[in-house]
């Protein structure tokens, strides 16, 4: 037997906060050694932090980097550990996305990434070069004084692999798993048994199962040791990095991590036989026949043994049943710990949120709540880092700390329900009792002095006072009426956050969160700077089926079950006013439901289809109900109010990224937000499409 002890570990590090990466590395260093695994995988990018972007062109960022790794290895850290470390290197005049191999104080190779991250929300191109030489190693002249530090002059440069004595180990970062030639493959080919992928992978509902997927399948057909190390957490930006590290031998999962967390570190440890590896690659006949063909990768010879031999006293890390979160799951421990992360990191003293009563407002109360739970719990499981920063966030004296979750949110929540005279008692009283629930600090607030104040003042400039189109005003002035209430509350609610905490005595200021959902900002059913105007949003990209699917849960498993009335309550806006014969709601001003609106998003984003393709699509999918026509004007109708709203999403809060089809423009969904909305060239095609077919249904 060859028995091997193996680390990887979540990180929850910071864009270009150098001393907290640093720390947080080695802290996971310190813990691998003490279990006595000899090797130590961190995630991409670890020591400036994944989500640097921009910064990484800065010398500085690169400069710093090397500084911090100069500090490990003139430590103890690499001390009979082979660590993998991510940070980017400049060789020559490119820069590069490199894990960099140290071992007994010093670097074996350094790894430049081959196959770079460039669609959905990663822009790797920008910022680095991939590396395109497979054949050879380059010698690499470290930095003066990096190499003086050291007394090393150059390292190994480029694809390739570490052969000690018993075993090879090699690096594939990140992207490099999916592509679809990867490079474990070939590797696996010429003998190496040890693959550590260095991650950068964030959080989206549903996309776990792919990921571990990818991973079981890089062994399962040749055999080998893979592990995966990831980021946990918001390290700056709109993503959360959702760790599930694991380690995995033959296909099969033996060790693997938190999805979601607090931690600021977390190591995953497994012991396992690379004889086991031996075996299944002599006896898989294909196996052999391509490996003896090879085409043969580049090495570093370290002379070295990693394993220890057959021993009773070490146990084997057995297969184990791989852990999934349920999207509900997902919803609440992922934005809530990203939320946490935010608060703890932007020097804020809590949240506040406009709680209208109805389900997006309350589902991120919720969330909010979970968060309470989650660091109340982490504290009792004696995390000291959750617990000062609650201590300093919470404003807690006399060696006090939070003990149960409805009183910490007593002191970082605030609810405020900002009635109308068109809101009705039973959103009023729904967002009261759930606010009670919860623990927050709730305030009810009437705004139709400050509406009437301002309808007095357009009116004493215009002589003209608009009127509810149910009272017989236009469409013009039923809008122009919702829309001032709605931006009056985006007001009330920044005034608010930033004088309460002085109201009551207390430092700092309050965040502000949005609580608009995807299908939403997909339609732009919502005011230009309303309450969807915020600091951040947690439901920002999560769709409206999913946040009700969460509110039934969290009703249970969170227990605030008043969210099981919200959640059968008709989606409703609440600002025109109620009527014997009327009454608003969501899905009939929108004129398509939320349920449409996600197909839409899919097939427009995920599916890649303009009017037309989408139309083609839905004359299959609905045709059993709908005749082509409909088909045809139900799209022509998305696209308008699409097009016509686009503008809205370029000002859209900052959101927490979860689904696949959200159309946010920062960085995930870039298009154009002035558009022809009457699209004349495509809605004429489909009008042909629909005349050629005579409004024929679809066979089945």
């Amino acid at each position: 037997m060859r028995l091997l002890k193996v680390a990887t570990c979540n990180l929850n590090q910071w864009a270009m906060d150098f001393d907290c990466n640093l720390n947080n590395i080695k802290e996971s260093i310190t813990r691998a050694k003490g279990t006595g695994a000899v090797i130590r995988l961190g995630p991409e990018l670890e020591i400036t932090g994944y989500g640097c972007e921009d910064h990484f062109l800065e010398l500085d960022t690169v400069t710093h980097a090397w500084e911090c790794l100069k500090e490990m290895l003139l430590g103890h850290w690499t001390d009979g550990i082979l660590c993998s470390i991510g940070m980017p290197v400049i060789k020559g005049s490119e820069r590069y996305n490199c894990q960099v191999l140290c071992f007994n104080r010093k670097i074996i190779m350094i790894r430049p990434k081959m196959w770079l991250a460039n669609d959905g929300n990663y822009r790797e191109l920008r910022w680095f070069t991939a590396w395109k030489q497979k054949d050879h190693l380059v010698d690499f002249q470290l930095p003066p004084e990096i190499s003086e530090a050291l007394s090393q002059k150059s390292v190994p440069f480029g694809y390739g692999y570490i052969q000690f004595l018993d075993t090879a180990v090699t690096a594939e970062v990140c992207e490099e798993l999916f592509a679809p030639m990867p490079p474990h493959a070939e590797l696996a080919l010429n003998g190496v048994e040890v693959f550590m992928n260095a991650n950068g992978s964030h959080h989206q509902l549903r996309k776990l199962d792919l990921r571990l997927r990818a991973i079981i399948g890089a062994t399962h057909t040749r055999g080998g040791i893979y592990m995966y190390s990831n980021h946990q957490g918001c390290d700056g930006g709109r993503l959360y990095f959702d760790g599930c590290s694991c380690v995995v031998i033959n296909g099969e999962v033996v060790a693997q991590g938190s999805q979601f967390s607090l931690k600021d570190v977390e190591v995953v440890v497994a012991q396992v036989d690379l004889d086991a590896v031996s075996s299944l690659r002599g006896s898989l006949s294909s196996f052999q026949e391509q490996a003896s063909c090879k085409a043969r990768v580049s090495s570093v010879a370290v002379s070295y043994n990693l394993c220890q031999s057959f021993n009773l006293k070490l146990s084997l890390s057995s297969p184990l049943k791989i852990m999934y979160h349920s999207p509900e799951e997902e919803i609440a421990f992922g934005p809530g710990c990203w939320l946490w992360d935010y608060l703890r990191r932007s020097g804020a003293s809590g949240f506040l949120l406009p709680l209208s009563g109805g389900a997006d407002s309350s589902s991120v109360a919720a969330i909010v709540g979970c968060m309470c739970q989650l660091v109340v719990k982490e504290i009792a499981n004696g995390d000291e880092q959750v617990k000062a920063d609650a201590i300093r966030i919470g404003n807690y004296s006399d060696q006090q700390f939070p003990t149960d979750s409805k009183e910490f949110a007593k002191r970082i929540f605030y609810t405020v329900y900002m009635g109308s005279e068109n809101s009705s008692e039973a959103t009023r009283m729904r967002a009261k009792t759930l606010a009670d629930e919860i623990g927050s600090w709730h305030l009810d607030v009437c705004i139709d002095s400050v509406v009437s104040a301002l309808l007095s003042l357009f009116q004493a400039l215009t002589g003209k006072r608009p009127r509810y189109k149910v009272d017989g005003g236009s469409n013009i002035e039923n809008l122009g009426l919702q829309n001032i209430q709605a931006r009056i509350r985006m007001v009330l609610a920044f005034m608010l956050a930033s004088l309460l905490p002085w109201v009551h005595n207390k430092p700092g200021f309050y965040l502000v969160l949005g609580s608009s959902n995807v299908d939403e900002g997909l339609h732009g059913y919502l005011t230009k700077y309303d309450c969807s105007s915020a600091d951040i949003n947690p439901i920002g990209s999560i769709s409206k089926q999913d946040l009700r699917m969460f509110l039934q849960w969290a009703a249970i498993h969170l227990r605030y079950s008043s969210l099981a009335d919200i959640e059968a309550a008709p989606p409703t806006a609440e600002l025109e006013p109620i009527r014997s014969n009327y009454s608003q709601l969501d899905e009939v001003d929108m004129g398509m439901t939320y349920e449409e609106l996600s197909v839409y998003g899919r097939l427009r984003k995920i599916f890649r289809c303009g009017p037309v393709s989408m139309f083609k699509n839905l004359c299959y999918r609905w045709g059993a109900r709908l005749t082509p026509s409909e088909v045809a004007d139900k799209v022509k109708h998305f696209f308008k109010y699409y097009s016509i709203n686009r503008h809205k999403i370029t000002v859209l809060t900052p959101s927490y990224h979860a689904e696949s089809y959200a159309p946010e423009d920062n960085r995930f969904d870039h298009r154009q937000f002035l558009y022809n909305a009457r699209w004349p060239y495509q809605f004429r095609t489909i009008d042909q499409l629909v005349k050629e077919v005579d409004g024929d249904k679809v066979a089945f």
